[in-house]
């Protein structure tokens, strides 16, 4: 089972991902990492100049780097981005908007949880065109990713890779409006990059103020944090290949370092959950959208 780090949803500033990704390659288990601005292409051309180096000592660090594209694409550099982004023969990539099948059709790329792969037929169709690797949509139950994970393993000419999200806040939904600049009074087109403030999206309540959601620029996310430590083994055994964490302002070298002592039973269950405790995250945990009920619910392990 690999352990994976998922591209930075929020807009941080090019110090702290600096920082981040070399605390990657110098102290964590992670396997692979996704790189690339998923959310807002306006973010995109911050970090640019800094991510091939980045991900030069990432690999040099022994971690396998996948680019990741936007997750909506409406304008037309947005569109000549993607285009672009497709061409790149030297890095492993991951699409996560429908626009870059056009492009892909018969090479070899992964397909991102922003795509809606809900059923065996799409994942057979995908694989054709040249998928190799599936990141599933965070709201599948159990039942459909085991579907999905034994049928992965009779596609292309060994089988493709399948990936589970199993730590931070779940991506809920992407719109054309930005909701950040918004509650900010401002556009779009004028947003002052106002998303930067909050590291890690923007809180949301209610009328009667309890917590509710949360907003990244155009990303409605969860408040609750996607945590399925205790469901790490049954992943494997339904055939997943790949964990994903999610970058959040935590401490993500501990909690890779958790799970990671969970996939290899050097703690059990209940020890990685306290010292995920132990984090400060400041937002409950969930599992619902695993055990095929409201996802902000958190459920106790069902038999396998």
């Amino acid at each position: 089972m690999k352990l994976t780090m998922g591209p930075i949803p929020f807009h941080w500033n090019n110090e702290k991902r600096v920082d981040f990704y070399a605390r990657i390659a110098d102290e964590s288990p992670i396997d692979c990492v996704y790189m690339g601005e998923i959310i807002c292409s306006k973010r995109a051309p911050f970090f640019a100049p800094l991510q091939e180096e980045v991900a030069a000592r990432l690999e040099r660090a022994g971690k396998k780097v996948i680019f990741s594209s936007l997750s909506e694409v409406m304008l037309k550099r947005e569109r000549n981005a993607m285009a672009s982004f497709c061409e790149n023969e030297e890095q492993e990539i991951e699409i996560n908007n429908s626009s870059g099948l056009i492009h892909t059709k018969g090479k070899k790329h992964r397909i991102g949880p922003m795509m809606n792969v809900y059923n065996v037929e799409t994942m057979a169709f995908l694989a054709r065109q040249g998928a190799t690797h599936f990141s599933l949509p965070v709201e599948l139950p159990r039942t459909s990713a085991q579907l999905l994970a034994q049928a992965a393993k009779t596609m292309g000419e060994n089988g493709v890779g399948v990936e589970v999200q199993v730590f931070g806040r779940a991506s809920l939904a992407v719109s054309a409006r930005c909701y950040h600049a918004r509650a900010h009074g401002r556009i779009k087109d004028n947003c002052q990059f106002v998303c930067e403030d909050d590291l890690d999206g923007m809180a949301l309540k209610t009328l009667d103020h309890k917590d509710f959601l949360v907003i990244n620029g155009i990303q409605t996310l969860s408040h609750t944090y996607v945590n399925l430590l205790g469901e790490l083994e049954g992943l494997a055994e339904i055939g997943v290949t790949h964990c994903r964490l999610i970058p959040h302002s935590q401490d993500m070298i501990a909690v890779a370092k958790t799970c990671r002592g969970v996939l290899d039973k050097k703690i059990d269950v209940k020890e990685g959950q306290t010292q995920l405790d132990g984090l400060g995250i400041p937002a409950p945990f969930s599992n619902g959208f695993w055990h095929g009920v409201s996802g902000h619910l958190n459920v106790s392990a069902s038999p396998a």
